[in-house]
């Protein structure tokens, strides 16, 4: 059969070019979607009188029929016929004959692809709100078993203040709660329709393009013709919000191979999460923690691969375009799987509390609390961070550590010293000195805990709501 384009040409498609151009190797991803959305055009077309009630039903018939072989894994897919459009238009064309072609009325390839992978995206975005929502839970179970654990807190990667491991953990429910915000502030943009535009200026047909943005689930369409078959905006803007996804992860992930080592010790993979050496028996290594550091390369590049396509191109469709998808779908399919994984990584993390409470007593991470105990004392803070930076000298020089000093030995620095210093350096009491909104006391940490497991709660009613509208415009 000869291509449902090929009217105006008198030649066949080179071989090579027809590998080349088609998309149907991946755009088949999107086979429900484009079904989804031929099934919403069609109701229109026959709402609108623009095709008669009979063919109206045929198409949906024979679009159903369709829909079911595939998900069957029974339909067959040809380069020839270039995407996932033209193949399932071919296999409806097959099932009923040529009243299937009456089913392009109206629209054109261009706003078609676009509402797919609106419906495609839409759809993904509720699925990862709904992940996230499970790692916050598995982090905010981990900081309310750790309330009362302390960890050094870094700077450069150097030891610098005590401080609650949960107050840590709960860092990154807040970098997952921005994520999840930027996922719902994206699925506004996500959630309108293109279809109507044509191919870049509308069309001839009355259709009624809000009728069938209804039927779908939008809640808008396109203003502008040109801007609905041209706008990848969307794309790049869930693109980039992977990307930040995967910068939390792997920042995560850095800590998680750092802290599993035998030279922090401060936690245990449990061995469902981690793999062993082929030859050195005795290993254990943090391999998914590691992957996912190393995936999200790939994240930024699909990121950056997208702008680079989009940039300088004139209005409305280019081909370039078609260039929109393979990253798409790599990101939704690395990004999955990271965060599929994560939660339950987290949930069966062991914590080394004895190793942890270690580090933090053979170290000077409390020697900020010496000097604003001497700045109580009435001494300029500049003159107290020398007096403490000597201090923490001598130490070194002399093999010991704060809490190790004699008050004759402090005393030798400041005669601002008194018994009370050595209550001042108990990590238990420097941690919770900051009780300030936002810091690492335990009440302030609790308080955290709450407001975060009411958030988590209100995007887990949020994935519920638009899942269920979802199925309901399926």
């Amino acid at each position: 059969m000869s291509k449902l384009w090929g009217g105006r040409f008198t030649k066949k498609t080179d071989q090579l070019v027809e590998e080349y151009t088609a998309s149907i190797l991946f755009d088949k991803e999107l086979a429900e979607e484009d079904i989804q959305g031929s099934l919403a055009h069609v109701t229109m077309l026959g709402k609108c009188g623009i095709l008669p009630a009979a063919d109206v039903k045929t198409i949906q018939d024979g679009l159903k029929q369709v829909l079911e072989r595939i998900r069957r894994g029974e339909a067959e897919f040809s380069v020839s016929d270039e995407d996932i459009h033209m193949n399932i238009e071919k296999q409806l064309i097959d099932l009923v004959g040529p009243v299937g072609g009456k089913l392009h009325t109206g629209r054109s390839r261009n706003d078609q692809v676009a509402t797919d992978m609106h419906l495609y995206l839409r759809r993904r975005v509720v699925e990862f709100v709904g992940l996230l929502t499970s790692l916050q839970e598995a982090l905010l179970e981990q900081a309310k078993n750790n309330i009362d654990t302390i960890i050094p807190g870094y700077t450069h990667l150097q030891r610098a203040q005590p401080i609650l491991f949960a107050h840590h953990l709960m860092a990154y429910v807040s970098m997952f709660q921005r994520d999840i915000e930027r996922l719902q502030d994206s699925y506004k943009r996500i959630n309108a329709l293109p279809l109507g535009a044509g191919a870049l200026a509308g069309t001839t047909f009355p259709i009624d393009r809000h009728f069938v943005a209804a039927e779908l689930g939008f809640d808008r369409v396109y203003e502008n013709s040109l801007d609905a078959v041209s706008d990848r905006d969307f794309i790049v803007e869930f693109l980039s919000g992977a990307a930040l996804i995967m910068t939390h992860l792997s920042r995560f992930c850095e800590e998680l191979v750092l802290w599993s080592s035998t030279e922090f010790a401060f936690v245990e993979l449990d061995d469902a999460f981690c793999t062993g050496s082929s030859i050195m028996p005795q290993k254990k290594n943090p391999d998914v923690a590691e992957l996912v550091r190393g995936k999200t390369g790939r994240v930024y590049g699909n990121l950056i691969g997208l702008l680079t396509v989009l940039k300088s191109l004139p209005l409305a469709y280019n081909k370039d375009m078609q260039e929109d998808k393979e990253g798409m779908f790599d990101t939704v399919k690395t990004l999955q799987g990271a965060l599929q994984l994560f939660a339950p990584m987290v949930a069966t993390m062991k914590v080394n509390r004895g190793r942890m409470r270690q580090a933090v007593n053979n170290d000077f991470s409390n020697a900020t609390d010496i000097a604003d105990y001497l700045v109580g004392k009435g001494l300029p803070f500049r003159q107290a961070h020398e007096v403490i930076g000597k201090t923490v000298l001598y130490c070194i020089q002399n093999d010991k550590y704060l809490l190790d000093l004699k008050l004759d030995e402090f005393l030798q620095f400041s005669e601002l010293f008194d018994e009370h210093i050595y209550e001042v350096l108990q990590p238990e009491n420097v941690v919770n000195a900051r009780n300030v909104y936002g810091g690492t006391a335990a009440p302030q940490v609790k308080d955290a805990i709450a407001r975060a497991e009411a958030s988590n709660e209100q995007a887990q009613a949020w994935v519920q709501e638009y899942s269920e509208k979802q199925k309901q415009n399926a």
